[in-house]
């Protein structure tokens, strides 16, 4: 098992409770953790056989631009969207942080977690598809 980290990707997204959050907008930062069998890209030194960084960047980007009232709910758009494009990844950690959030105080920022693992995507559709 490997270990991918894309961490510090920076957007600029209208993400947040208050209305003028989704007008005004605000900078985040976003960290994931990839956890992948690295072997065969190892030993090939082919993208092929690798876990595309672009890609995965280009999701997180396409999921920064949706705009959303908590970072709970993009991070989680975004673990789906990881799962559902990229069979290697067996479990993947996000973290998004919201920079200067609008909170009567000085704060530097404020950040939501998400973890999930490949097994949790096959309990969930077995769950759905119970009758």
């Amino acid at each position: 098992m490997g270990v991918i980290e894309i961490e510090g990707m920076e957007f600029y997204a209208y993400h947040g409770h208050f209305a003028e959050e989704q007008v005004v907008g605000n900078r985040f930062i976003v960290d994931l953790t990839l956890y992948t069998d690295c072997t065969k890209a190892a030993e090939s030194d082919d993208l092929v056989d690798a876990l595309d960084y672009q890609a995965v960047y280009m999701i997180v980007k396409k999921e920064m631009q949706i705009k959303s009232h908590l970072l709970e709910h993009v991070a989680g758009r975004i673990l789906d969207r990881l799962f559902d494009g990229h069979e290697s990844i067996k479990k993947a950690k996000v973290k998004i942080s919201k920079l200067n959030p609008p909170m009567r105080g000085q704060i530097e920022k404020v950040s939501v977690t998400l973890e999930r693992g490949s097994d949790h995507i096959c309990k969930t559709l077995a769950r759905n598809t119970d009758f």
